[in-house]
């Protein structure tokens, strides 16, 4: 299904007092020094969708503090969609710097936050995944759930459930262990949605493993990966989702001594890594340059792209590429460029140098942007 922003508009948001960006459903390239505002308009698209957006960030970061001022303006971001249906308005934002919650708008009317991915289904790079392979599990893992997401927008809301329900259960254990009946409670819970978790994890790998292959090689070599988690592994396999959730049920109740003592939950999807390795090379990722490192990451992201493009029904993603540039050769940057749009997909791009997208010469929006303000190049 057709997912282009029209029209991106911020108030108080970050650095910008105001902006309003008009891409009539085309790809935009964002071009400028460092510190101009360029990410905060991928991060105001990034968060036309369920989740903190590609910075990670609370709510209350979000406003645009006035010189001297302890805490933030209420922000919003308003977009027109185009999709198959005709145009849809979305609007999200903070009503005040306290606010623990999203409002969300959709043609006006007041929305949950999980109707957003319905329209819009984006993902992102930015430079702190140059560092991916050096990065903690941590990071891996939240890369790749965001992939999942991008096909499967219900894992967000499992990998809230899981992960509030694993909070509780560490606490009740540093206690010492309070009411059992609590705690088995709570572990049901992780095992629900843990093993919905770990079969979207393990579908997804498969498919991606799939895409790669079918793509063969190109300017950006093919990723080989693997997901460590002994519960993705279990989904691989062929189990179900009552099979899994029995399995880590009864693997939390016997790790509670253990846990406890560990002061953290030894057992879990949360403990899933991406492995990624260079093919061709049969390298592991953070042995490879970082170039390599670079391209085997576009190599996923692109892949991702490729397969849901061709789904039916689905919103096709939204690609947010911070200083995507970085690290690739021009012959490397003209292949992304041809990708992106021989998917028919829309991307928005930043790089601190124009020249960095001449290859995007009238396939895209150009957009010099300083001191948070925006001048399309005509």
């Amino acid at each position: 299904m057709i997912s282009r922003i029209d029209t991106l508009r911020l108030s108080d948001f970050r650095s910008y007092a105001e902006a309003d960006l008009a891409t009539a459903g085309a790809s935009v390239f964002l071009f400028g020094p460092n510190g101009a505002g360029k990410t905060n308009l991928l991060e105001a698209a990034s968060l036309l969708a369920p989740g903190r957006g590609l910075r990670n960030a609370s709510l209350a970061e979000i406003g645009r503090r006035e010189p001297g001022a302890a805490e933030g303006r209420p922000w919003a971001v308003f977009a027109k969609l185009q999709t198959a249906e005709g145009e849809v308005d979305i609007g999200a934002g903070a009503e005040s710097p306290a606010a623990s919650r999203r409002t969300v708008r959709i043609q006006g009317a007041a929305a949950p936050v999980a109707r957003l991915a319905e329209f819009a289904r984006p993902i992102w790079l930015t430079p702190a995944h140059d560092r991916l392979f050096a990065e903690p599990a941590s990071e891996r893992r939240r890369f790749f759930d965001r992939l999942v997401f991008a096909a499967n927008p219900a894992h967000g809301a499992d990998a809230a459930v899981y992960e509030q329900a694993l909070r509780e259960r560490g606490r009740v254990l540093a206690d010492g262990g309070g009411d059992p009946g609590w705690l088995t409670a709570l572990e049901a819970r992780m095992a629900a949605s843990g093993a919905r978790l770990a079969l979207a994890r393990a579908h997804t790998a498969a498919a991606l493993t799939d895409e790669i292959d079918r793509r063969g090689e190109g300017p950006f070599p093919r990723a080989a990966i693997r997901l460590t988690g002994d519960w993705e592994a279990l989904a691989a396999e062929g189990l179900g989702e009552e099979e899994i959730a029995a399995r880590l049920a009864q693997a939390l109740a016997a790790s509670r001594a253990r846990d406890a003592e560990a002061g953290r939950s030894l057992t879990g999807p949360h403990r899933t890594d991406l492995e990624v390795r260079h093919a061709a090379l049969g390298r592991p990722a953070r042995e490879c340059s970082s170039g390599e490192q670079k391209a085997l990451v576009l190599n996923l992201v692109l892949a991702q792209a490729a397969r849901l493009a061709r789904e039916i029904g689905a919103p096709n993603p939204i690609l947010l590429l911070d200083e995507v540039a970085a690290h690739l050769d021009s012959s490397r940057r003209a292949a992304l460029f041809d990708e992106i749009w021989s998917l028919s997909l829309q991307a928005f791009l930043t790089g601190t140098d124009e020249t960095l997208f001449q290859a995007l010469e009238g396939r895209a929006l150009g957009v010099h942007v300083e001191t948070s303000r925006l001048t399309p190049i005509v």
